[in-house]
């Protein structure tokens, strides 16, 4: 499980097609206990990492932490991670540790649909970000609800027909692949899995009449 408090971001290395998905070799600073077996949300999607090394791996040229993913096709096909290539950044957040503190909300890295940006605006020093709703996700976006978008806990700021803002905070934007982005950019979102069970029970209930 993860929060969505993005610890920053890191880039891709090499990508790797194979007949079966997509292999990514991600660049990280300060991620000093990467291991096998190890889930890491990248930009949303929970991977789980296969191959990892660090700047004495002499197979490495660039130095540094890093970590080697696989997408299988189903992934490639219901993400936008098959279309990054060689340089790209992406953000990146371990699961958090039994004893660690829950600053988001909770995250399960398991991308919903992909959406759009639909409009940037720079407010004082904060940044509004607009992105649409994808048919079929209306119900799981609330005013003042959480959403996951690129693996960013984010707070709805306001919704209309077909679009909602999320206010952007100065650390977020930096921290983030958010500064890069332009709109007709895709993103990663995740609804609030409390929705979906408040969806399901409620669905059972109904059902019981």
């Amino acid at each position: 499980m993860f929060t969505g408090i993005v610890e920053g971001t890191g880039a891709v290395r090499e990508r790797t097609e194979t007949d079966d998905g997509l292999r990514l070799r991600i660049g990280v600073d300060g991620f000093d206990d990467l291991h096998h077996g190890q889930s890491i949300s990248v930009s949303g999607v929970c991977l789980t990492v296969e191959e990892y090394g660090d700047g004495a791996d002499a197979t490495d040229a660039d130095g540094g932490e890093w970590f080697e993913v696989f997408l299988a096709s189903e992934t490639v096909a219901k993400t936008y991670l098959g279309a990054v290539g060689e340089g790209d950044a992406v953000n990146v957040e371990r699961a958090m540790p039994a004893d660690g503190r829950f600053d988001g909300h909770v995250v399960q890295g398991h991308v919903d649909t992909v959406a759009e940006v639909t409009g940037i605006e720079r407010v004082g020093e904060d940044w509004r970000f607009t992105f649409e709703i994808p048919e079929g996700h209306d119900d799981y976006l609330v005013d003042k609800g959480s959403v996951t978008l690129d693996g960013i806990s984010l707070t709805v700021a306001e919704k209309r027909d077909g679009e909602f803002d999320a206010a952007i905070i100065p650390t977020t934007y930096d921290l983030t692949t958010l500064s890069e982005k332009s709109v007709g950019d895709p993103v990663h979102l995740e609804a609030d899995v409390i929705a979906k069970y408040v969806e399901n029970m409620l669905n059972g209930y109904a059902g019981a009449d």
